[in-house]
């Protein structure tokens, strides 16, 4: 089988029969060298690539390049060397193949790696970058927010023209000064020390980190710097007459705030649930999901997310079987899905450190080691990390709901005894769980539950009323109250 020997899932079949994608290009040699060298900065500035110098794009066959003479082909070796700065890491291989003329020949391949911390710039410094199966010029906007994705500029370094010291919040800044040892020195010695104050033009300014720690009013200065929470009822996001968002929550604070007021109002939101436990024979709480996990992923999030990037917040979405932590932004630089566990980059450094200072962000990586070893001990799945569309990051932590519910179910069968439990049919066990495991519940949620009438289920409430098992909270005729285990 004719195929590269550097990346072996290059057959000569792969090259010619597949569709181009984000990860290779075919050109013919009939091309002027200098008219495909954007592909190179292209491949580099994404994930890397190749590019397949022989074949046809139009028409897939394998032309060849021996006929257009060493010095063209040098020229196409050579275009990372004679198009880019800096020069990406690459390696140009030739394949022997026979061309459709039915001759020997070789085709070229230009093995393009990634550049991770830098932008490759074409030698007329254009920017160029790989989007599916297209090689795309970048402009403006679309530049800085390589920078960012590189590391090679900071949007918190990036100075705020529009705020001024008087619209930061003192209380913050007082603390911050105890917590650095720095009581009495002059906020603006501090903040110019840390690389959050900035001179241009003869003028002090500050940056965004600054404003984004410590802003009284975030709203005014950055509308994206916020949490938004919601809950649904069930597994899945349903629309329309079936919408299941059962609580929407936002909050909008500087970041030395937003975590504190975030955290306070999920971990309201989050269950527990009542387990035997097995030595001492004593019921035990157990929360939904170890609070390190789900605050650690919260903390990340708001310390590593991208905040340039217009109309992006983080989500946390909260299902019957998981919690999602949606942040804005890639991965940055070196770290991937596959080892989140043992590398660590941070995309903000400056933020970071305050938040280091606050005792919110830990040091070499411990926070995300930490959710995978506490998820373990509670006995949950590993958590999941993605990248949906390679535009933010994506937390799932399972909380293995059908298992505890069906322990939930043991230690309610355990709470009543076996004479009373033997009594009651299956819908009224289900009652009791959901009430168990939520605490309290109203009539129509324990209707969807059972997917029976309002009445019935009254009629069964009445009966688990009579046996003493549950208390009505409120006044039984408001339409309000709801239902506990006694």
């Amino acid at each position: 089988m004719i195929k590269s020997i550097i990346n072996p899932t290059y057959t000569l079949e792969y090259m010619t029969t597949k569709h181009e994608n984000k990860f290779f290009d075919r050109k013919s040699a009939k091309v002027k060298p200098s008219d495909i060298a954007p592909w190179i900065p292209a491949f580099a500035n994404a994930e890397g690539g190749v590019l397949i110098i022989g074949i046809s794009d139009k028409t897939m066959k394998v032309e060849g390049i021996n006929e257009f003479g060493e010095d063209k082909i040098n020229q196409f070796i050579n275009l990372p060397k004679d198009h880019c700065r800096p020069m990406p890491v690459y390696k140009e291989e030739f394949i022997d193949v026979i061309n459709c003329k039915g001759e020997p020949d070789r085709i070229l391949l230009l093995h393009i790696e990634p550049s991770i911390d830098r932008i490759i710039y074409m030698s007329n410094d254009s920017v160029w970058l790989r989007i599916g199966d297209r090689t795309r010029e970048l402009k403006g906007e679309d530049i800085k927010r390589l920078e960012y994705e590189k590391g090679s500029r900071h949007y918190e370094d990036e100075i705020n023209e529009d705020a001024e010291i008087e619209d930061l919040d003192v209380e913050l800044i007082e603390e911050y000064k105890k917590r650095i040892d720095a009581v009495g020195v002059d906020i603006a010695q501090i903040l110019r020390g840390r690389g959050m104050m900035k001179r241009k033009n003869g003028r002090d300014y500050l940056t965004n980190a600054a404003v984004l720690l410590f802003a009284k009013n975030i709203a005014q200065f950055y509308p994206n710097c916020r949490i938004r929470f919601i809950r649904y009822m069930g597994t899945d996001i349903k629309v329309g007459t079936e919408m299941n968002v059962v609580k929407d929550k936002s909050f909008e604070k500087p970041i030395l705030k937003l975590i504190d007021e975030a955290k306070t109002f999920i971990k309201d939101q989050l269950r527990e649930f009542n387990a035997l436990n097995p030595n001492t024979g004593k019921f035990s709480v157990v929360p939904e999901y170890p609070e390190f996990a789900w605050v650690e992923g919260i903390v990340n999030a708001v310390a590593h997310r991208e905040y340039g990037m217009e109309g992006k917040y983080i989500k946390v979405s909260m299902f019957d079987d998981r919690l999602e932590i949606d942040s804005p932004g890639k991965l940055p630089n070196i770290v991937t899905v596959q080892n989140i566990r043992t590398t660590s980059f941070s995309r903000n450094p400056r933020i970071a450190r305050v938040m280091t200072d606050f005792e919110y962000v830990r040091e070499l990586n411990e926070g995300v080691k930490r959710i995978y070893s506490d998820m373990a001990e509670y006995f949950l799945d590993a958590p999941i990390y993605t990248e949906p569309e390679k535009q933010g990051v994506k937390l799932i932590l399972k909380n293995n709901i059908v298992m505890r519910s069906a322990r939930q179910k043991e230690s309610v069968h355990h709470e009543i005894g076996d004479d009373i439990w033997k009594q009651l049919d299956s819908d009224e066990k289900k009652i009791l769980t959901f009430i168990a495991a939520r605490k309290e519940a109203k009539a129509e949620d324990l209707a969807i539950l059972i997917d029976k009438t309002k009445r019935t289920v009254n009629n069964k409430l009445t009966k688990l009323l009579e046996k003493d098992l549950i208390i009505i909270n409120g006044n039984k005729y408001d339409t309000t109250h709801t239902y506990s285990i006694k």
